[in-house]
């Protein structure tokens, strides 16, 4: 069993997640319910995954939760993509944003394919 505390890619991946919702606290009110929700539920799956499979016992296990963690990170660089687009982040604040869901995810992919 691994500690998640200690690895690079939960670590980033939380500090994502504290990103994404702060940055949502500034969306309109009504999308409490639809695209707030849904990127917020989204990106702290990332770290949620990694955590859940180093609490699982045999490597392809935890693969399979790294698996389900880049297709989360997939997911929210679609959702900032959408929520510039509606004008809900700014340019700046999505390239940062995406930037750095890219590259958790491609952390993600590399460390998978070491274990």
């Amino acid at each position: 069993m691994r500690d998640f505390h200690n690895l690079g890619i939960w670590k980033r991946s939380h500090q994502l997640t504290l990103d994404v919702y702060q940055a949502t606290k500034s969306f309109p009110s009504e999308e409490m319910f639809g695209l707030t929700s849904q990127l917020r539920r989204a990106v702290s799956s990332i770290p949620i995954n990694i955590a859940e499979g180093c609490g699982r016992g045999s490597n392809k296990e935890f693969a399979h939760f790294l698996q389900i963690a880049i297709g989360s990170a997939s997911e929210v660089e679609y959702e900032l993509f959408l929520a510039n687009s509606l004008n809900y982040i700014n340019d700046t604040d999505y390239q940062k944003l995406s930037d750095e869901t890219i590259a958790v995810r491609k952390m993600i992919i590399k460390y998978r394919l070491e274990l």
